[in-house]
């Protein structure tokens, strides 16, 4: 039983209850190996008594602690104490995907895009340490405090599939593949038709398939067409519904195959969401459930052959989906596809006119390649075809006058006589900013309707300040560069503070002026280095919690060695290590280490000459006996001489202490006796002299020794 203030394995400490799910609760707890807030998944104790279950799901979990990535919720420990099961797990400051699109309703298009990219990065790392999750839905997918999207619950799942465990444990059916609603074989695949429905349900706010059971939502998945996102929100692009659909083909063959494949596609619909650039394989349909008419009930003789040509292009024909049209909602579905009642027997006919028709389009195409080559190499020239053919020419349209127009009125006038237009700016002292300079075709001239013009138009004198796009996306660096009038070109390279797909820097440079039309070259992030480790910070730890997150690091101890450090306060703890924190290093790096033993033991020297006291006492008699003492302030005796003779050498080394000491003079001053004339007999009178000790201190500074 878990209990608030309790400590697990000895490190542990339980703080607060955070969440509770079908398997497992939550619990917030202190490490206080490593002294970093952890959250510990706690299975419960209908689990907890299932030995096979509990084998597997340590077994997987430990495999899923392999994982580092900062789209997963890392599992740092697995553990065990008399009947609690637990892991430790990255505690992350956030709420469920789920939650946030039921607070939203639904996401726009940018923000679903961004998120899916970010958990497909997540799934992409474990499926390239053979982990799939076999549970990807909203729940398990949180978003942090500062925006960061990561994935839990890796290797759970498959604990859980291996072992009996009801729905409820399991999760939402809404989410599961078709191979898995039928208790078939599941990989990487599975996870993507997952991700497909987590996005399909960004996107619109809702599940694609419902039901009263959760074995009828299964059968959905397994039978139903995915509805298009479009039904319910027709302003999604056409590019993000393609991605959902292919995600989501029941057959995992004619889904993405990697994670790789779908994280590049949604990066372009980012860019060009409106372009129809993802292909999904025909024949999906072929794998659907068919209504069978009754005469194709009837049992037919069927020779023995391999299928033929013609009815496995009459098959492709009928599983062939239709895009839907956007802003058209309820006809992006294809029907249920009646099977027509067709005679299985071989034909020669159709055989034959198949044949010639694949002759046919070969030759065609074979005179279209050469046709395209000739042109090329300039052995074919269109212009004698046409004449030699009487083909008739376009129309022609007269060239206007556009210098000294405005842009826009020019590309005005263009437009509206059937031209096109292409733009190159150039700085211009002569011409205001914007003003068309000159094209390469004269004004008067006869020219086909459709032709390029260029035209020449002015950056102004000093041309257009150059914007910052450092730390912006590639997609919102393009487009405000291309608003500004420059291109965009891009190299890339690895950065460990720029967030990947991300610009590192830009040339030319923000600020700088340069002339619309020029080429501006982005360094696009691609994140760390995958083959470097970050260093921790182990600064202020001792010596061995600093070699246990190393090691946890991927990183070794080199050299440790103990110093002085000033502030007492860091004695026995670590002051010193020689990479810093965050630094990307090979994995296995030697971290060196330097362990404060405290402030630096320094010594002073006195090497003076001490005169007599007679400064401080003006009776001090030359001649008098004086013992003279060498102290520090904090009483240590240093050196004692007696003498009568001044000045005293005094020369002590090794002092220890505060730097500050002081002199003492212990002597007896002596007055000597004094004779007087009675006045009123004449005698002389003698006073005895007197004895008086004294001790005189005289403050001194002694000099610190190299």
């Amino acid at each position: 039983m878990i209990k608030i203030g309790m400590l697990l394995g000895d490190r542990y400490e339980i703080q607060e209850k955070i969440g509770t799910g079908g398997m497992s609760d939550v619990y917030k707890a202190k490490d206080h190996k490593l002294y970093r807030p952890v959250a510990v998944k706690v299975l419960k104790q209908e689990f907890s008594e299932n030995t096979n279950f509990v084998a597997k799901f340590r077994s997987e979990a430990q495999a899923a602690a392999g994982l580092m990535h900062s789209n997963i919720v890392n599992v740092y420990d697995v553990g065990e104490e008399g009947d609690i099961y637990y892991i430790v797990m990255e505690l992350v400051e956030g709420i469920t995907l789920k939650k946030y699109i039921e607070k939203k309703a639904r996401l726009s298009v940018k923000e679903a895009i961004s998120i899916a990219i970010q958990v497909s990065m997540g799934i992409e790392a474990a499926h390239n340490n053979h982990i799939i999750h076999r549970d990807i839905k909203p729940q398990n997918i949180i978003i942090s405090k500062d925006g960061k999207v990561k994935v839990t619950d890796f290797g759970i799942a498959k604990a859980a599939t291996s072992n009996t465990i009801t729905s409820n444990v399991m999760g939402s059916v809404h989410y599961t593949s078709p191979e898995q609603a039928r208790g078939g074989y599941s990989d990487a695949k599975s996870d993507i038709y997952s991700l497909g429905v987590t996005l399909f349900e960004m996107l619109t706010g809702r599940v694609p398939f419902n039901g009263e059971t959760t074995v009828a939502i299964a059968i959905k998945h397994i039978q139903d067409l995915m509805p298009s996102p479009r039904d319910f929100v027709p302003e999604i692009p056409v590019s993000v519904e393609q991605i959902v659909f292919k995600c989501t083909q029941k057959s995992p063959d004619r889904r993405y195959q990697t994670m790789a494949e779908v994280i590049e596609d949604l990066k372009h619909s980012l860019i060009s969401p409106d372009e129809d650039f993802v292909v999904i394989d025909d024949g999906e349909m072929a794998g659907q459930t068919r209504v069978v008419t009754g005469e194709s009930q009837k049992p037919k003789k069927k020779p023995v052959r391999k299928e033929s040509e013609e009815e496995h292009l009459r098959l492709n024909h009928n599983a062939q989906r239709p895009r839907p049209k956007k802003g058209n909602p309820g006809k992006s579905r294809p029907p249920i596809v009646e099977e027509e009642d067709e005679d299985d027997g071989y034909d020669p006919k159709m055989e034959r006119v198949t044949t010639i028709l694949a002759v046919i389009a070969a030759i065609l195409i074979g005179c279209i390649v050469l046709f395209i080559a000739g042109k090329t190499l300039g052995i074919v020239n269109l212009d004698d075809i046409k004449s030699r053919f009487g083909t008739e020419k376009s129309e022609e349209v007269e060239m206007p006058d556009v210098a000294g127009m405005s842009l826009t009125r020019g590309k005005e006038m263009l437009s509206g006589l059937g031209l096109d237009y292409e733009v190159a700016y150039e700085e211009s002292s002569e011409y205001e900013e914007d003003i068309i300079i000159g094209s390469n075709i004269k004004a008067g001239r006869q020219v086909e309707a459709g032709t390029v013009v260029k035209l020449t138009v002015s950056a102004g004198a000093q041309g257009v300040s150059m914007p910052d796009v450092g730390g912006k996306s590639l997609a919102e660096a393009t487009a405000l560069l291309e608003k500004e009038g420059f291109r965009v070109s891009r190299n890339e390279a690895s950065s460990n503070t720029v967030e990947k797909g991300c610009v590192i820097s830009q040339s030319p440079v923000a600020g700088e002026k340069a002339p619309r039309g020029t080429t501006v070259t982005l360094q696009i992030s691609t994140g760390p280095d995958s083959s470097k480790v970050s260093v921790p910070n182990v600064m202020n730890m001792s010596e061995m919690d600093a070699t246990v997150t190393l090691t946890e690091a991927g990183l070794t101890v080199g050299s440790v060695e103990e110093i002085n450090n000033e502030d007492p306060a860091t004695v026995g703890l670590v002051c010193y290590q020689s990479y810093s924190v965050g630094d990307f290093v090979d994995p296995g790096t030697q971290v060196d280490l330097k362990v404060s033993k405290g402030p630096m033991d320094v010594t002073y020297g006195f090497n003076a000459n001490v005169d007599s006291p007679i400064l401080e006492d003006p009776a001090f008699l030359s001649g008098t006996q004086v013992t003279v003492i060498l102290m520090t302030v904090e009483g240590q005796e240093l050196m004692r001489t007696n003498t009568a003779a001044f000045p005293v050498t005094m020369n002590v080394s090794g002092i220890k202490g505060s730097g500050v000491g002081k002199v003492i003079f212990q002597y007896t001053a002596v007055t000597p006796p004094t004779s007087t004339t009675d006045p009123a007999t004449g005698e002389i009178v003698t006073i005895p002299g007197t004895e008086e000790p004294r001790l005189i201190e005289r403050p001194v500074q002694f000099t610190p020794e190299s």
